[in-house]
């Protein structure tokens, strides 16, 4: 359960995972949630524990062409957001390092770019809301530092993370909050292609509960689990442990 209650709220990225799980839990706590994916079947699946608090919206989020008709849709639904949550995300690995550019782009391009059309896309809503608006995107541990084969992925996380810090400076004078989320592992379908040891792996249920329990404070950045935050927080302050010693030890290369 959460204190957040009684708000329009758009998740992008709520078909499966971390951010099925928070419209769920948001939905359960009162409020009215808007769920954005490529897959309708699945949104469809959503809306039907709760027609009443859930309205699904199919979107491709990495297409900035697709801006007007995602706005039309949302005016459809509703006048204004309270709250947006940005989940949507794909992994791609370097598995030759053959630095493949368009492998680089399709994750940029949901990873990065898909938070900033979802986000200036939701801003009028936010503006129109009677609350403070809150924005709410998802980065990873996994921008801390280097891992093996996350060229892309780890990137397009990072450029997220700097983005929204940069918007948390930037926001706060038009009367919107921030958080970026850094989750570690989660036992999502984005992770059950990962061949490789996943340390203090995670449900998405309890992810979510991580995310609301941080969004009820609105923190600055919400960061879980905590053991493999300080692990990896360490590893950045002593980086010649990781990258001379540990990190070619997991690489294949």
């Amino acid at each position: 359960m959460t204190d957040i209650t009684d708000k329009t709220i758009w998740i992008v990225g709520a078909s499966s995972g971390i951010g099925e799980s928070l419209a769920l839990r948001l939905m359960e706590a009162g409020n009215f949630v808007i769920v954005s994916a490529r897959s309708e079947d699945k949104l469809n699946a959503l809306v039907q524990r709760n027609p009443q608090r859930i309205s699904a919206l199919p979107v491709d989020i990495s297409k900035e062409s697709n801006a007007d008709a995602i706005t039309q849709g949302l005016q459809s639904i509703t006048d204004s957001i309270d709250i947006v949550i940005v989940a949507a995300g794909v992994v791609e690995y370097e598995d030759d390092l053959a630095l493949d550019a368009a492998m680089y782009r399709r994750v940029f391009d949901v990873n990065f770019f898909g938070m900033i059309n979802a986000i200036a896309i939701a801003r009028p809503f936010l503006e129109a809301s009677s609350h403070k608006g809150y924005i709410v995107g998802l980065s990873s541990l996994s921008m801390m530092i280097g891992f093996p084969r996350a060229e892309a992925y780890g990137a397009s996380k990072a450029a997220v993370d700097y983005f929204l810090h940069s918007l948390m400076i930037d926001l706060p004078q038009r009367k919107f909050d921030v958080s970026v989320v850094r989750p570690g592992f989660v036992k999502t379908p984005m992770t059950s292609v990962n061949d490789f040891p996943m340390p203090f792996l995670m449900t998405a249920d309890q992810a979510a509960d991580r995310i609301l329990k941080g969004m009820e404070k609105r923190k600055r950045v919400i960061a879980f689990p905590k053991r493999l935050s300080m692990m990896l927080r360490l590893l950045s302050w002593v980086p010649c442990l990781w990258y001379k010693y540990l990190g070619p030890k997991a690489s294949r290369g």
